[in-house]
């Protein structure tokens, strides 16, 4: 007899997520329906716009990923045309790309996710000596690592249960079996929890350096940049070096330390899989370090087979609507059953706004895990060093990443070697100002472009893969499309059945609970879902969906 889990909306993420799981009598996943819950039609806005502005609207797609699809939009423009940009201001873009990335990372793992494995109540228990000590297990010298620093968390703590506004700490599923973590092990995660507020404020600025500001930067335009003034500033070049160099030592103390901490914590649960998906993994690569050298490899990985890796084809990329609420030319939104579960009974019901796309007709996981393992078993020499020392020092092995820690895992692992290219690609911008390079900006005469042309883009960003597709004809945008990373990770099934990412992870999962279901929102944060994102819709046939009056 089994039995459906709800969970609605799922919390700590951007957007609107809903899961239902089928459970058995053990209160075993059996089957899973991840559903997008929130309608984009971001496309239709960008219909019948000069190219030139794709980027400045489409970067309002999220309020998160914003300096990822601003720049996949203008750079999918820039292939239309074949526009070639100067190597400044790739290097710029770069800059404001990577530094996204260490942003993006640390703010999942600590303000999105970690609240699914640290348990602030036993916190309180925690013995500030012994916490000190337990630090050094993970690091020679852990960030803010002293009795003082811990009896102030507590009191810090304890001042927010007494006065009974626990803010960000309520609403958790405080005692929860599934939490495995020692009292000091969680005084750990909540110290590092708060001066990560201060770490995201920072790093941010990372991005408004070059981009004007952030979020929705705006210094990214077809040919180039338009951050020249920055680029040429000393004081501002050393700005930004200061605030990576700051990052780096929150990263290499604090957040890579965290990483292992909970590898060894939950090593039962990592060598069981648990939250394991297919297997299948997707890359596209990028971020050019000397000549073909680049930080990230492209490549597709079927069924964990790390041996065999095949290279990445743009042309087996497809996407499908059976199952979505929409049609090629309609929305079809459909209602839900009396009970307020989906309609997902036959195998053509629809129960998503989010589209399946399938490469090569597959399933496909994006993200910091497919990169690790795409470019570790290419033999990536840039990064093969970090993922060799964090295996060693948590004895585990490559497959033990492909599950719900071990992404946690990826991504930091990512973030580190990232911190380390990124000084070497600054070093680089500084020596072609040196050397009287300065150009940030291709000129071209828009008037004499194609009137009628198609580009793309693709981009690993920090969830994983990105694709901006763009036609234009009579120089004005007439369809544009996103594939965006959750929307490879949270596809609906289609006719055929294939699971994607997000519901192949949660089966096999046992929730303890159904009233408390953490095993369900620990796997599924582990993806870093975007939902506003996800969900794109373009009409082919022109036809007007919706008109609003403000």
């Amino acid at each position: 007899m089994t039995k459906k889990i709800v969970i609605d909306p799922i919390t700590r993420i951007e957007g609107h997520l809903r899961a239902e799981v089928e459970v058995d009598e053990n209160g075993v996943v059996q089957e899973a329906y991840v559903s997008g819950q929130l309608f984009r039609g971001i496309e239709t806005i960008l219909k019948g716009r000069d190219p030139r502005d794709a980027g400045l609207l489409a970067g309002r797609i999220c309020g998160v990923c914003t300096n990822s699809h601003f720049r996949a939009a203008v750079s999918s423009v820039e292939d239309a045309y074949s526009i070639k940009i100067p190597k400044n201001a790739q290097i710029i873009r770069d800059l404001m790309a990577l530094a996204l990335f260490i942003q993006d990372h640390v703010v999942h793992f600590y303000h999105l996710h970690s609240f699914d494995f640290m348990d602030v109540t036993s916190a309180l228990k925690a013995d500030a000596k012994l916490t000190s000590k337990e630090a050094h297990k993970y690091h020679e010298k852990p960030f803010r690592n002293s009795h003082s620093h811990y009896e102030a968390v507590l009191e810090k703590l304890s001042g927010f249960v007494k006065a009974g506004k626990l803010g960000p700490f309520s609403n958790g599923y405080w005692g929860h079996v599934d939490y495995k973590l020692t009292p000091e092990q969680n005084l750990i995660l909540i110290s590092h929890y708060l001066e990560a507020l201060k770490f995201q404020t920072n790093i941010s600025k990372a991005v408004a350096i070059f981009g004007g500001k952030t979020p929705h930067p705006q210094s990214i335009v077809v040919g180039g940049v338009t951050s020249v003034a920055d680029m040429l500033n000393p004081q501002r070049l050393n700005d930004y070096l200061f605030i990576i160099k700051e990052a780096k030592d929150f990263i290499d103390r604090a957040y890579l330390p965290d990483a292992k901490l909970l590898c060894m914590a939950y090593r039962e649960e990592i060598k069981e899989g648990r939250g394991r998906a297919n297997g299948n993994f997707l890359a596209v690569g990028g971020y050019a370090f000397e000549g073909e050298q680049k930080l990230f490899c492209s490549g597709v990985i079927y069924g964990h087979d790390f041996e065999n890796i095949e290279a990445f084809d743009e042309s087996k990329i497809r996407e499908e609507v059976d199952r979505s609420w929409y049609k090629e030319d309609e929305i079809c939104y459909t209602d839900l059953n009396e009970d307020g579960s989906l309609k997902t009974a036959k195998n053509d019901d629809k129960y998503s706004w989010i589209k399946a796309p399938r490469y090569d007709g597959a399933t496909m996981e994006t993200g910091p895990l497919a990169r690790v393992l795409i470019s570790y078993h290419k033999k990536n020499m840039l990064i093969k060093s970090f993922v060799d020392d964090f295996l060693k020092e948590t004895d585990l092995e490559m497959l033990d990443l492909s599950s719900t820690v071990g992404r946690n895992a990826a991504r930091a692992i990512e973030t580190s070697y990232i911190c380390e290219y990124i000084f070497k690609l600054l070093s680089r911008l500084i020596q072609n100002i040196k050397y009287y390079d300065t150009d940030t900006w291709s000129k071209f005469d828009f008037g004499a472009l194609a009137k009628e042309t198609k580009g793309r883009a693709f981009f690993e960003v920090p969830r994983g893969v990105l694709a901006h597709f763009v036609n234009i004809k009579d120089a004005k945008i007439e369809n544009f499309s996103v594939i965006a990373p959750t929307t490879w990770n949270a596809t609906p099934k289609n006719l055929n059945g294939l699971r994607g990412a997000y519901e192949e992870a949660l089966i096999g999962v046992k929730i303890e609970d159904p009233s408390k279901p953490l095993e369900v929102l620990k796997v599924l944060h582990s993806f870093d879902p975007c939902l506003a994102c996800a969900v794109h819709i373009i009409d082919t046939k022109g036809k007007e969906l919706s008109r609003y009056k403000l």
